[in-house]
C-alpha cells in the first residue's frame, strides 16, 4: 500500500467517523465498528481477516480494560452511597473558606476523579457543586468549572482511569513514573483551566433564569453519618498508592526475591484495585451499617451504565487494530518519521482528531496510542510516560457538542449552547494546549 493512498484512507475513514457520529447522530460503536470493516476491506485486506482482526483488536483492549472499569466503577459507587465524597468535600471546602472554595473544588475533584469517569465524578460532585456555591455566595459557574477541569485532567492523565492504561500498554511506559509525571503536569494545568479561568469568565456569563436543580440540590440532606475524612481519602488513594509501591519493587527489592515478585504482584493495575473495592466494601459499606445484601445491589447496579464505554473502549481498540493489520498504520508511521513530526506532536494531534471525530475522550486516547505505539517503538529519546500524558491531553480537546459531558455541564449548570462553548469547551481546549505545552518543556528534561 502506497503512502499516499494509505494516508487518504485513513483521513477518509476518520472524516467519515466524524460526518456519521456529529451529522446523522449515529451510534458511536456502530459507526467504528462499520468504518473500520470497509477501512480494512478498501485496503485490500481478504474478507476472511476483516472481522478477526475488529475482533483481536477490540478482544485485546477489553481483555484489561474491562477490569478497570468494572472495578473503578464499584468503587466510585462505594464512594458516592457511603456519603464519602460528601465528606471530603465538606472538610476541603471548610479547610479553604468562602474565598477559596473554587480551589477547594479542583482539589476534591482531583481526589475523587482518580477513582470514577469523568461522567461519574461529575454526577457525583455536582450536588457539593450546588450547595458550595450557595453557601459561599458565589455564582455557580465559579465553583463548577474548577471541578470540572480537575476531573477531566485525572480522566486524560492519571492512572487507573482505563484509557490511560491502554496508553501505558501501547507505548510500554512505567506507571509510577507516569502518575508521578502526571501529577507534577496535571495540577497546574488544573489550577490554570479550573480556578484561574472560572475566574476570568463567570462575570462575562449571565445565567437567565431559574436552575431546578440547583434548589433541588441547594436543600438536600446530607447524612449525619459520613465517614471519616481520612479512611475515605485512604480509600480513594489506595490503589494509586500500591501501584507506585509496585513500580519501585525493583528499587525496594532485589530482582527476582520472593518480595519483589510479590510487589510487582500486588502492583498490577487490577490487584490494586480489587484491594481498594475490598476494602471500601467494609470501610465504606459494613462500618457505614450497610448489610451484605445492599452492598451486592451497590456492586451490581452500577455496572449496567458501564456498557456503552466498554463498547466503545473496544471499537477503538478494534479500529486501530484493522489500521495496523490493513497495513495503513505502518504507512502513516513512516509517513510520520520520514517528515519529522516530532513524536509528542503527533501523538497530540491524532488524540485530538479522535477526540473531535468520535466525541470521547477514552476512545480518542485508546486509538491515537494504538496508532502512535509502532512509532515510537522506533524512536529514540521520547519518554513513553510523557507520549501517555500528551495523548491523554489531546483526548479533552474542545469539549466538542458530540461528547456527552458537554450536555451534561450545559443541562447542570443552566447554560445555553453558546455559553457552554465559551466555558466548558473552553477549558477542555485549555487542558489540551497546556498539556501538550508543559510535556514538550519537560522533554528537555525527561528523555526516553
Amino acid at each position: 500500500m502506497s503512502t499516499a493512498f494509505a494516508l487518504a484512507l485513513a483521513s477518509t475513514a476518520i472524516l467519515a467517523i466524524i460526518i456519521l457520529i456529529a451529522r446523522f447522530k449515529l451510534n458511536p460503536f456502530i459507526v467504528l465498528f462499520v468504518v473500520s470493516l470497509a477501512l480494512a476491506l478498501a485496503s485490500g485486506m481478504p474478507p476472511d481477516r476483516v472481522v478477526a482482526s475488529f475482533e483481536n483488536g477490540a478482544g485485546h483492549v477489553l481483555g484489561h480494560v474491562g477490569i478497570v472499569i468494572a472495578l473503578g466503577t464499584m468503587l466510585g459507587k462505594m464512594l458516592a452511597e457511603s456519603g464519602g465524597a460528601d465528606r471530603i468535600a465538606l472538610t476541603v471546602a471548610s479547610v479553604a473558606g468562602k474565598k477559596r472554595v473554587d480551589w477547594a473544588m479542583m482539589v476534591i475533584g482531583l481526589l475523587v476523579g482518580l477513582p470514577v469517569f469523568f461522567e461519574v465524578g461529575f454526577v457525583l460532585l455536582i450536588p457539593l457543586a450546588f450547595v458550595l456555591a450557595a453557601r459561599a455566595d458565589v455564582p455557580l459557574l465559579r465553583v463548577a468549572l474548577p471541578m470540572g477541569a480537575a476531573l477531566s485532567v485525572t480522566h486524560a492523565v492519571l492512572p487507573p482511569h482505563p484509557a490511560t492504561l491502554l496508553a501505558l500498554s501501547a507505548y510500554h511506559a512505567d506507571t509510577g513514573r507516569t502518575i508521578l509525571y502526571g501529577i507534577m503536569i496535571g495540577t497546574p494545568i488544573a489550577m490554570i483551566a479550573g480556578p484561574l479561568y472560572a475566574r476570568f469568565i463567570t462575570p462575562r456569563i449571565r445565567i437567565e433564569g431559574e436552575n431546578p436543580l440547583a434548589a433541588q440540590f441547594v436543600n438536600r440532606d446530607i447524612p449525619e453519618n459520613l465517614p471519616g475524612f481520612w479512611i475515605t481519602v485512604a480509600t480513594i488513594l489506595s490503589p494509586v498508592v500500591i501501584m507506585l509501591i509496585g513500580s519501585m519493587a525493583d528499587t525496594i527489592s532485589h530482582s527476582g526475591s520472593p518480595l519483589n515478585q510479590f510487589l510487582h504482584f500486588v502492583g498490577n493495575t487490577d490487584i490494586a484495585l480489587v484491594i481498594a473495592v475490598i476494602m471500601s466494601f467494609y470501610v465504606l459499606g459494613l462500618a457505614r451499617g450497610f448489610s451484605r445484601e445492599t452492598i451486592l445491589r451497590f456492586s451490581n447496579e452500577c455496572l449496567g451504565p458501564t456498557a456503552l464505554i466498554m463498547l466503545l473502549v473496544g471499537a477503538g481498540g478494534g479500529f486501530g487494530r484493522e489500521l495496523v493489520d490493513s497495513g495503513a498504520s505502518k504507512a502513516i508511521t513512516d509517513a510520520a518519521l520520514s517528515a519529522h513530526v516530532p513524536l509528542l506532536v503527533l501523538g497530540w494531534l491524532m488524540a485530538v482528531i479522535v477526540r473531535i471525530a468520535s466525541g470521547s475522550a477514552t476512545v480518542a486516547m485508546s486509538t491515537a496510542s494504538g496508532i502512535a505505539g509502532p512509532i515510537l517503538a522506533h524512536s529514540h529519546g521520547v519518554s513513553p510516560e510523557l507520549m501517555v500524558i500528551v495523548t491523554g491531553a489531546g483526548s479533552v480537546a474542545f469539549g466538542p457538542m458530540n461528547d456527552a459531558g458537554f450536555w451534561q455541564i450545559k443541562e447542570y449548570l443552566g447554560l445555553t449552547v453558546p455559553q457552554t462553548l465559551k466555558t466548558w469547551s473552553v477549558v477542555e481546549t485549555l487542558i489540551a494546549f497546556l498539556g501538550l505545552g508543559f510535556v514538550l518543556l519537560a522533554s528537555v528534561f525527561i528523555h526516553g
